[in-house]
């Protein structure tokens, strides 16, 4: 029997150590990371990918998966607890290690402000965006229908981050602060990263990869992957 008031006592203890100021020693990365996690076999295997890119021409130079025995079922505002271990160890196994980490879905935009990035971000202390594409909590002004379109996400007095249309026709995305980069930066950074698709480079790449997407196939056969 898992008991969930222990692990909502977890992420409100950890939620109070994340830092949501910039709080990096770097002006430009050398590496930039994105990370995803997914589930295969109905479940029972969590898997996680984390790609790292060079900055700021944003091209893939490592990538690592791991797949490992779920630990945790799905509950709802618990999903951290359920995809880190996983996410543990593809880092564990990276040869470059990031200055800058973008996950796949959020950060304090999270009922008690510890979503996945934070969550991670703070296990590895490493300066860390969320980008999500559905909204987890808080509220938002109508957005514009144009590119660039952007309201804050608020709950109630508190802004947890951002809803920002990154391409025409799309589905906009959620960012936030996970650790140690403001709410600011994180909308900047993640701007940065981006080369006309929906999501950002990295967290484009990871998912590329984890789902063995056409573009991580071409990858896979140029003279890039072999170097």
């Amino acid at each position: 029997m898992i008991d969930t008031s222990l692990l909502r006592k977890e992420q409100v203890e950890k939620a109070s150590q994340v830092i949501r100021y910039d709080d990096y020693d770097f002006v430009t990365p050398q590496w930039i990371a994105g990370a995803d996690v997914g589930f295969e076999q109905e479940g029972k295997v969590t898997r996680a990918a984390i790609a790292v890119l060079s900055f700021p021409d944003l091209e893939l130079v490592e990538y690592q998966i791991a797949r490992i025995d779920t630990v945790l079922p799905y509950i709802p505002g618990l999903l951290s607890f359920r995809e880190h271990p996983a996410l543990m160890v593809a880092w564990q196994q990276l040869k470059q290690r990031p200055q800058l980490l973008f996950v796949d879905g959020h950060g304090i935009s999270h009922p008690r402000r510890l979503g996945i990035a934070s969550h991670f971000g703070l296990l590895v202390d490493t300066p860390t965006i969320g980008v999500a594409k559905n909204r987890l909590c808080g509220r938002a002004e109508p957005l514009g229908e144009g590119v660039d379109a952007l309201q804050p996400l608020m709950d109630k007095d508190e802004q947890l981050g951002w809803v920002w249309r990154s391409k025409a026709k799309c589905n906009p995305l959620f960012i936030s602060s996970g650790h140690r980069v403001s709410t600011e930066s994180a909308l900047a950074w993640t701007r940065c990263c981006m080369r006309g698709y929906r999501l950002p480079e990295p967290t484009r790449w990871a998912d590329a990869i984890a789902s063995n997407r056409p573009a991580f196939q071409r990858w896979m056969r140029s003279p890039a992957a072999f170097e």
